[in-house]
């Protein structure tokens, strides 16, 4: 197990979970995060580190988002091509809403603007769109995707772009 194994305080298997688009950031910045965070005793639940051979992902994965303190999307190009990405982002927002302010959302805009997770610019809005019409997804779905979206940019996350050191490409 690459994560930590520092307690939590709050009973949560995990302190942090990090949502991210593997091809976008899993080499390099997401990397960079999981080991910064796991070598000061953070115990963070990172997909590719935590999962078991055999295990259905989609359950791991969301027992793993209902035992974790804070959520740590990390937002890039093709995060909202991803159903999975998505699904994971509604759970977040969906368990921190019901945590009342126990759990919070840090989010980190990764070669992205704020305005592109708003749905205010074809990026995230398109990539949506395409996800909705190439899987016939239900407009319910689609739209607890919007939601969690618009919910996560109502908070103050970092731009990546605004920090030197990182390069974005």
């Amino acid at each position: 197990m690459a994560s930590s194994d520092a307690g939590t305080s709050s009973g949560s298997e995990y302190q942090v979970f990090l949502s991210f688009r593997g091809p976008d950031t899993r080499v390099g910045f997401t990397d960079v995060l999981f080991h910064s965070l796991a070598d000061v005793g953070i115990c963070v639940f990172r997909d590719d580190e935590e999962l078991r051979v055999g295990e259905r992902i989609d359950g791991s994965l969301l027992r793993a988002i209902d035992n974790s303190q804070i959520y740590i999307p990390v937002f890039s190009r093709t995060y909202a091509s991803s159903q999975w990405c998505l699904r994971e982002l509604a759970q977040i927002v969906a368990n921190t809403l019901k945590s009342e302010g126990n759990k919070e959302i840090l989010p980190i805009f990764f070669d992205v603007e704020p305005d592109d997770v708003k749905l205010k610019t074809p990026l995230y809005h398109d990539a949506i769109l395409n996800l909705e019409s190439e899987k016939k997804l239900s407009n319910e779905q689609v739209n607890v995707w919007r939601e969690a979206l618009m919910e996560v940019d109502a908070i103050k996350g970092w731009e990546v772009k605004k920090y030197t050191g990182w390069q974005v490409n």
